[in-house]
């Protein structure tokens, strides 16, 4: 069975934020760090896809459409254990609260709706271990869509699903592709133990319930900067 880093006796602590696109895990995630980071303790942010080794990569294949459901899977299994060894781990051996906008869980949705075989993608991740704490904001579709074109006039090709040839329209295809992706994020939650927020209530209540839950499971004062 996949251990915790607080399995592992390790000193610090990761947090994961999974979530639809649009659902709003990013704007609570930051919050959070800025709440923490208000008590003086010691806080480290990581998001998807945000390696230097790969990044640039990504998103030129991404923009010029040639990311097979393959090559996407390998790509992003490789900013991942990039960023895990290098930032990841040796910040919760540090003592840090580690703070992740999506973890391996994100790979174990998409790449599995793309057409990856589970057993292969689990596989590429089996050297991760668990968060402490998974926070699944679950919305409506139709939430997640509308917050996303508010910030910007159209989806984007894989975002929206556009490779999987779902619907010649964009959204409809955002709605079947992400539809799949949170059937398996919903499969996901009891087996890794997700806490699940209601993303369509306000920032606000959201934010509270995920601070309390925070403080509720971590004694925050292990974490303080050590005072000069």
């Amino acid at each position: 069975m996949l251990k915790t880093f607080a399995d592992q006796k390790y000193p610090g602590r990761l947090i994961a934020v999974e979530g639809l696109d649009g659902s709003g895990k990013s704007t609570q995630i930051h919050l959070l760090k800025r709440w923490l980071e208000l008590q003086g303790l010691k806080v480290f942010f990581s998001e998807w896809n945000s390696s230097s080794l790969v990044k640039s990569a990504t998103s030129k294949a991404k923009k010029r459409e040639l990311l097979t459901p393959t090559t996407f899977s390998l790509i992003h299994a490789t900013d991942f254990a990039d960023r895990y060894e290098r930032q990841l781990v040796p910040l919760i051996r540090a003592g840090y609260i580690v703070l992740c906008d999506r973890y391996i869980f994100t790979a174990f949705a998409r790449d599995i709706v793309r057409g990856c075989p589970p057993e292969w993608v689990r596989g590429m991740y089996s050297f991760a271990l668990l968060p402490d704490f998974t926070f699944f904001f679950k919305s409506k579709l139709e939430v997640s869509l509308q917050r996303i074109l508010d910030n910007r006039p159209q989806l984007k090709y894989f975002e929206a699903g556009m490779d999987l040839d779902l619907s010649p329209d964009p959204y409809e295809s955002f709605r079947i592709f992400q539809g799949r992706i949170l059937d398996e994020y919903l499969a996901m939650s009891k087996e890794f133990n997700f806490t699940v927020i209601d993303a369509n209530q306000g920032i606000e209540v959201q934010q509270s319930m995920v601070r309390e839950l925070v403080a509720a499971k971590l004694d925050l004062a292990a974490f303080a900067q050590p005072k000069r």
